[in-house]
């Protein structure tokens, strides 16, 4: 029995007559038959009188159950029902319970110790030729029910008793330290946990295996922080476990709340859907995201695992004391988990340049996605539990973290953070709604922050600010930006408010504010002026002609965080046709002596992006995009070189690594020669000829040119890695390949064993890189669509993200009716918005091609690229 009578209208949740308190789990998972044993006796409060008992179950076998009444009165079921939508079991009893009466509530169960990554599951490793299990949790976002029976809602929150039986020898690990161990025969004992605090059913885990691990030498509090793997890979999470302890402390300082509990363990997981997991107390990885080797991983392995670990201590605070009240407001946990740990990694690594790095990627992200009409709000109504795995993209994460950083320019970074810690002080074990953070942050600015920010959490989508310039004057107004440039009237309801952020030479004014259609500007249109200073809002701007020119030549007056914002949206307008694509180009064109980092990766990304886009057009065409790219970068490359020293600056060594792979990316022969000769001595033995910042590229151009022999040497990097970027980097690569019977070698891999289930998608985007690719891959869907559709069920997050792999790559309206009529007779629930997203990225580069081929043709022309 499910109760919809929410919030909103429809939504799945459990009736309200009895509410969990503490639930005794008892646990013990078989690995000869991949299934587990599992008692669970919760004591629930009777807020209502009422004669059933619903809680969610999934995947388990009940065995025995029954109540006990405050009286001491045992009751059995008179009838007990599954609902397969809802996910519910209900027991039905002879009897009313009266309200604000106690029960417990008493189940005897067998799961599935499965192969899903999602609840109780196994994870598979090889050590020394034979085959091991681990068994791991996953709960997020409904999953717990897969685990044992539970009142599976977010803001039913409980205490939690765990009790893990089997092998003596196995390490047992839970959200907290060990109780006791208690032996129960020769072979077998039980590790039962201490209490949890009052936390959400998504954040309970548990581990048993064979497990070692690294304990941190920097000192917080008496507080143990460990990172545990599979013998032989703890000392790579040597970095991750010290980051971690200092990480800790310093949340402690900014929030103002110390840590909660007694242990901070993170592990590392062959097998995870996820990047990782917050689970309190108890953190798990993907293997790539937690472990790091100085000498043999790159220095974006290491940025990547700082951002991720920082980002999972941040929700020790976000989400796990403090919790949103349903998955609605799931940005409450994502969007603060990822900017606070952008803020982390800047105060550990100033000469990251973080912010910079910021504007690139998270910001660059939101907008890409929240650009089309299938996104969705950042406070978004979902219904049900098939729905909320579709949440967690880069609207939750990226656009939410976003909108924070525009909200803590406007508020003061001071003011907002003490915001945030009254909230998370007002409501720590407890659940909150957005308009909780609203009323914290209103309370110590003093300003209305619910009025301007709702705008932007509840609205899908975000806005196009145009510079209209006239006699001496300009003016600014604001419409819907959509990528495929096709803005109707209902698409265009809602008024922003919008922070201009002018810059002009007498520096950076962030006091404006359009809450209008249109407004005029305090300058003049002789002067030099820029919107959205820093790329502190969530917007795009489109200039006239002229003003894109005069800002190409006035580079040094921008920021960097200027500079990426102005290629960011010279691109994004391209694509949708609110701009030429000429515009772009002669932009970037003119900023070869650029320094950046962060602007070269913007200025490579959007460059590709074109490249993406008319990668079926005609052969001279794509030359002369090659021979474009590599007038801008190919001369700077051989300048800086591809050896790199430990000692040089860390955006020096990334700077080096992009400009070469975008240097062979344009067919530059002489990079292409060091590549194919490095990789020769590589293979030979000398592992040192390969510097592992570059070592993708060089296994990408390899894989492009090459037959059986470089595939097997690939193939063989992959099954027997140094490391673990090494092994993904060499994973990736394999869809590089262009002879198709290669590629069907490798398309077998996917489902034969050969890549582990989380991985499938990773040499499909090596495919998704050349039109054979492109191909092979949709053919691939196609043949083997019901073996996915089982593999990866539609509940979980993978299946949604292989389809648009597999579909995104075409750029022609032809292609974009054979996938749609592809799934028009398909079940696409649980990725029908992941569908619609690839269908529309189709439909955008095919307007973008069909609308600018002329203009890009005559700008390269006219530029000595095409003859």
């Amino acid at each position: 029995m499910c109760n919809s009578s929410s919030a909103v209208p429809g939504r799945q949740v459990l009736p309200t007559n009895v509410k969990p308190q503490h639930y005794y789990l008892s646990l013990e998972p078989l690995f000869d038959t991949f299934k587990f044993n599992g008692e669970v006796t919760i004591d629930l409060d009777v807020k209502e009188a009422s004669d059933f008992i619903s809680l969610h179950t999934l995947d388990l076998e009940l065995l025995d159950y029954h109540v006990v009444t405050a009286s001491g009165k045992t009751l059995k079921p008179t009838d007990t029902t599954y609902n397969d939508d809802d996910q519910t079991t209900t027991f039905k009893f002879a009897e009313q319970f009266e309200a604000d009466s106690s029960l417990k509530l008493y189940i005897k169960f067998i799961g599935e110790l499965n192969d899903k990554m999602a609840g109780f599951y196994r994870s598979t490793y090889e050590e020394n030729g034979e085959t091991k299990y681990l068994a791991t949790t996953q709960m997020e976002p409904t999953d717990c029910r897969r685990a044992f029976p539970s009142f599976d809602e977010p803001n039913l929150k409980a205490k939690f008793t765990i009790a893990l039986t089997g092998d003596k020898n196995l390490t047992y690990l839970s959200n907290m330290d060990v109780r006791f161990e208690k032996d129960v025969s020769e072979t077998k004992k039980t590790v039962t946990f201490n209490t949890t605090p009052l936390m959400s059913t998504y954040l309970v885990a548990f581990i048993v295996g064979d497990l070692k691990y690294v304990e941190s030498d920097y000192k917080f509090r008496d507080i143990p922080v460990r990172v545990y793997t599979t013998p032989g890979y703890e000392e790579k999470g040597r970095y991750s476990c010290e980051l971690a302890a200092k990480a800790l402390e310093y949340y402690e300082k900014v929030f103002d709340i110390k840590y909660p509990l007694p242990k901070m363990d993170m592990v590392g997981i062959h097998d995870f859907s996820a990047g990782a997991m917050e689970n309190w107390g108890l953190i798990t990885y993907r293997m790539v995201d937690l472990l790091f080797d100085e000498s043999k991983s790159t220095l974006d392995t290491k940025l990547r695992v700082s951002e991720v670990v920082a980002h999972e201590l941040a929700h020790q605070w976000f989400g796990n004391i403090c919790t949103m009240d349903f998955w609605d407001s799931l940005w409450l946990n994502e969007s603060f988990a990822t900017y606070m740990s952008w803020k982390c990694c800047d105060h550990f690594e100033k000469s990251w340049k973080i912010w910079e790095n910021f504007v690139g990627d998270s910001l660059q992200s939101a907008l890409t996605l929240d650009g089309l009409r299938s996104s969705h709000p950042i406070e978004v109504p979902v219904k049900r539990a098939d729905e909320i795995n579709q949440i967690f993209d880069a609207i939750s994460y990226e656009k939410g973290s976003s909108v924070l950083r525009m909200l803590a320019t406007w508020l003061g970074e001071d003011l907002f953070i003490k915001g945030v810690s009254n909230y998370l002080k007002k409501h720590s074990y407890g659940n909150a709604k957005t308009e909780d953070l609203w009323d914290s942050l209103s309370e110590v600015s003093g300003k209305d922050v619910a009025s301007t920010m709702e705008v932007w959490t509840k609205k899908v989508g975000y806005p196009l600010v145009t510079v209209e310039e006239s006699t001496d004057k300009v003016s600014v107004n604001q419409h819907r930006y959509l990528t495929t440039g096709d803005v109707k009237p209902e698409d265009d309801q809602t008024i922003y408010p919008i922070f201009l952020g002018l810059r002009t030479d007498k520096g950076l004014d962030e006091s404006l504010v359009l809450n209008e259609r249109s407004t005029a500007l305090p300058v003049k249109s002789s002067e030099f002026f820029k919107v959205n200073g820093n790329s502190n809002g969530v917007y795009r701007v489109c200039y006239e002609d002229s003003r894109w020119e005069s800002l190409g030549k006035d580079a040094s007056k921008l920021t960097v965080e200027d500079r990426i914002g102005l290629v960011a949206d010279a691109g994004a307008l391209s694509v949708s046709g609110f701009s030429k694509t000429s515009n772009l180009l002669s932009l970037v064109s003119g900023w070869k002596s650029e320094s950046s980092f962060f602007v070269w990766d913007e200025i490579i990304t959007r460059v590709s992006a074109l490249k993406a886009a008319w990668i079926f057009e005609d052969k001279e065409t794509t030359d002369a995009l090659k021979a474009f790219t590599s007038s801008l970068v190919s001369e700077k490359s051989h300048e800086a070189g591809w050896t790199f020293k430990d000692d040089e600056p860390v955006l020096e060594q990334r700077l080096k690594a992009l400009l070469f792979s975008a240097a062979i990316g344009s067919g530059d022969e002489k990079a292409i020669k060091f590549a194919k000769e490095s990789f020769k001595a590589y293979v030979s033995g000398e592992k040192e000829a390969i510097n592992p910042n570059i070592r993708a590229t060089i296994f990408n151009i390899v894989a492009s040119k090459g037959g059986e022999e470089e595939y097997h040497s690939l193939l063989s990097i992959y099954t027997s890695p140094q490391s673990i970027d090494e092994k993904i980097a060499a994973l990736r690569s394999l869809g590089r390949f262009e002879n198709p019977a290669i590629l069907s070698k490798v398309l077998a891999h996917l489902l034969d064993g050969t890549v582990r289930t989380q991985d499938i998608y990773i040499p499909m985007q090596g495919m998704r890189a050349h039109k054979v690719g492109i191909d092979a891959l949709f053919n691939w869907l196609k043949t083997e669509w019901d073996q996915l559709y089982k593999l990866l069920p539609p509940g979980l997050s993978m299946l949604g993200s292989v389809v648009q792999i597999c579909t995104s790559g075409f750029t022609s309206m032809d292609k974009y009716h054979e996938v749609e009529a592809f799934f028009k007779s398909k079940n696409t629930k649980g990725f029908d918005q992941g569908l619609a997203q690839s269908l529309e990225t189709i439909k955008s580069k095919s307007n973008w091609v069909s609308r600018d081929g002329k203009d890009v043709k005559s700008w390269l022309k006219s530029n000595g690229y095409l003859k």
